[in-house]
């Protein structure tokens, strides 16, 4: 199965991402993570990254292609792969079809979680006290809203005009958001 997860930051795509990806044996992989794993290595990628998410704005496109094409590429994604993160624009959703489509393959279900962005921001803002995430603070977190909502949120369109966006509900606890997911997902 090939799935991509879009909803706001916050949303718990994450969280679920990870669920989703044991239950159908398939790679989760969040672009996110990546990005913090050359940040904390301090990797050339790294600095780049870190720069443009300390001012709450979004990696390029070049970058962000080229690194979700090369992990596309990898063995264990050859049974499936849930993208979280990505496409974050239409531009993006070109990219993917085009590495899908030298690959011979296309996506099953675009899986949308729908939550309210005053929850989100609330979220986003115990996590950052959680974790210690300096990235996120309120300016930045209504920042990233609102480049979600002009740049990101056009894709639910296009692909519900595909017929594959499946829309859910990501507000409740953990393992009811997730069998909700997964009923929404079983033919």
């Amino acid at each position: 199965m090939r799935l991509l997860i879009l909803g706001p930051p916050g949303a718990g795509k994450g969280t679920q991402s990870s669920r989703i990806a044991e239950h159908y044996g398939i790679a989760a992989i969040s672009t996110g993570d990546i990005f913090r794993e050359n940040i904390r290595n301090e990797t050339e990628l790294g600095l780049q990254v870190k720069e443009v998410l300390a001012s709450g704005g979004y990696v390029s496109d070049e970058i962000t292609n080229a690194i979700v094409e090369e992990r596309l590429g990898q063995d264990d994604c050859g049974q499936g792969f849930l993208l979280d993160g990505y496409p974050r624009t239409l531009a993006q959703v070109e990219a993917l079809d085009g590495i899908l489509g030298a690959r011979g393959t296309a996506l099953d279900h675009v899986l949308e979680l729908t939550v309210d962005d005053e929850v989100v921001v609330a979220r986003l803002l115990k996590r950052a006290q959680v974790e210690g995430r300096v990235d996120d603070t309120e300016a930045v977190i209504r920042e990233r809203m609102a480049i979600y909502h002009q740049e990101t949120k056009p894709l639910s369109d296009t692909y519900r005009e595909r017929g594959l966006l499946v829309e859910v509900d990501g507000l409740g606890d953990v393992d009811l958001v997730t069998k909700r997911i997964l009923t929404a997902l079983t033919p």
